[in-house]
């Protein structure tokens, strides 16, 4: 498949999203972020163009993807670093855009692993930065690198969009209104439900990754200051992960309640001042974990 086929432009891709937030209440401007169950419904019901299939046309697709890994010059690394920029000052519009990319490619996944490949080595450059602080060898500097880009950000984010995507199709989908016997079935597509996490996972790496490593010494000071900056910083983290993750399905128009990915804010709203008050210091036990160090 051609790269210029494949990949609209940032401009494109920005006057689209416009287009799509402007035209909330015409017949053709996209998807809005906020449905009530109704307009979901009579979405599904409308089909999307094929999308009975689109978890059957995900998988076939995977090995495509996993082969433009290493084809740099197949990656549009404009428009990444652009969605990238969004998910951090505007997560709305970023998720906006996925309707344009479901009415050119016909699926509501990215078929572009650049944003994958940028994440993996901006966790490498970090795990690295974190060996160096703490005075790491080579070799476990090796290991920890490893561990952080396989297990921590692609294996556990596997297993994350793998739990959503079947959550998402098990247990949200709108049902048909009126059993319309030509209405097409429309499922989450595996690859998408990756793509939600990595999308999410970008704004917690910013803060618990780079954010944290400049406020080492604040962190780990031992005080008071330094419990309350790590108990707020992780509670924001986590809360705007969960965020993100619920603009990622409430996006699709199929699925409905998927307020429910919002949940886990709530415990962290509870959790946080318990966290403060016994004076427990996320940082310092995370590092514990990772370098065995306070």
């Amino acid at each position: 498949m051609a790269a210029a086929s494949i990949r609209p432009s940032v401009a494109a891709a920005g006057s689209a999203a416009y287009s799509a937030s402007s035209g909330s209440g015409s017949g053709s401007g996209g998807y809005s972020t906020t449905h009530t169950s109704g307009s979901r419904g009579r979405n599904a019901a409308s089909g999307g163009g094929g999308s009975a299939s689109g978890t059957q046309a995900a998988l076939h697709m995977l090995p495509l993807y996993l082969r433009r890994i290493v084809k740099w010059r197949q990656m549009d690394l404009e428009y990444t670093a652009w969605l990238m920029l969004q998910l951090c000052t505007n997560p709305k519009l970023a998720y906006r855009h996925t309707t344009y990319h479901k009415q050119t490619h016909n699926q509501w996944a990215r078929d572009d692993p650049a944003f994958v490949v940028i994440c993996s080595a901006l966790v490498s450059f970090s795990a690295t930065a974190y060996c160096i602080a703490f005075g790491y060898s080579v070799w476990h500097s090796l290991l920890t690198v490893l561990s952080a880009v396989v297990v921590d950000f692609l294996l556990l984010g596997v297993a994350i969009g793998t739990a959503g995507w079947l959550l998402s199709n098990k247990y949200l989908r709108a049902s048909v209104p009126g059993g319309h016997a030509h209405a097409v079935e429309q499922h989450v597509e595996w690859l998408y439900a990756f793509d939600v996490h990595c999308n999410a996972y970008f704004p917690l790496f910013l803060l618990l990754h780079v954010l944290q490593y400049f406020l080492l010494p604040l962190l780990l000071s031992g005080g008071f200051i330094g419990c309350l900056v790590s108990n707020a910083l992780y509670a924001v983290a986590l809360a705007y992960y969960h965020y993100v993750t619920f603009l990622g399905y409430n996006a699709l128009p199929f699925l409905e309640h998927t307020e429910l990915f919002l949940y886990p804010i709530g415990v962290l709203a509870l959790l946080a001042p318990l966290s403060l008050l016994s004076g427990f210091n996320p940082s310092v036990f995370v590092l514990r974990v990772y370098f065995g160090s306070s």
